[in-house]
């Protein structure tokens, strides 16, 4: 196996530390904003994507570390449509969750062949990442709809 590009590697990891922490700061925002009969479930959902994106943060963190490199003290975007229906909150993190993904398989790019663990946490990431995508986009459905919401016009 070739070795990895230090460097690289460490600069992805920082963006996704900082994106990760930016889901922490949104998710428990968003879960603020939440209203009406089905508001319970929702905001738990919501408090357990904030949970998720700081077990994230902690875990890229540790191979930041890992790697002798310095974590960012950094924080990502914190894109707000100031939309605050569950249909613009949902869109707004199917689109940073996209971002994240991208991140995950850049790291993979990377890391693949040459750290069997960094590609291992990699695709785990990229698994979560795709199934917490997939989730929203069902979210994002009308009831009865099989279509997927990223693939209908405007979605």
């Amino acid at each position: 196996m070739s070795q990895i590009d230090k460097d690289q590697v460490v600069d992805v990891l920082n963006r996704l530390l900082e994106a990760e922490l930016a889901g922490v700061v949104r998710y428990t925002h968003y879960s603020f904003l939440v209203f009406g009969f089905s508001r319970i479930p929702i905001v738990s959902w919501l408090r357990a994507q904030a949970d998720e994106s700081l077990l994230h943060a902690q875990q890229v963190g540790e191979w930041i570390t890992t790697l002798g490199a310095y974590p960012s003290l950094g924080i990502g975007a914190l894109l707000d449509s100031h939309k605050h229906d569950m249909s613009a909150i949902l869109q707004e993190s199917l689109a940073t969750e996209g971002h994240a993904l991208a991140l995950y398989r850049q790291l993979l790019q990377l890391v693949e062949g040459r750290s069997v663990a960094l590609e291992e946490f990699s695709r785990q990431m990229i698994h979560a990442e795709e199934l917490h995508a997939a989730d929203v986009d069902k979210m994002l459905r009308k009831p009865g709809e099989i279509r997927a919401f990223a693939d209908r016009p405007g979605g």
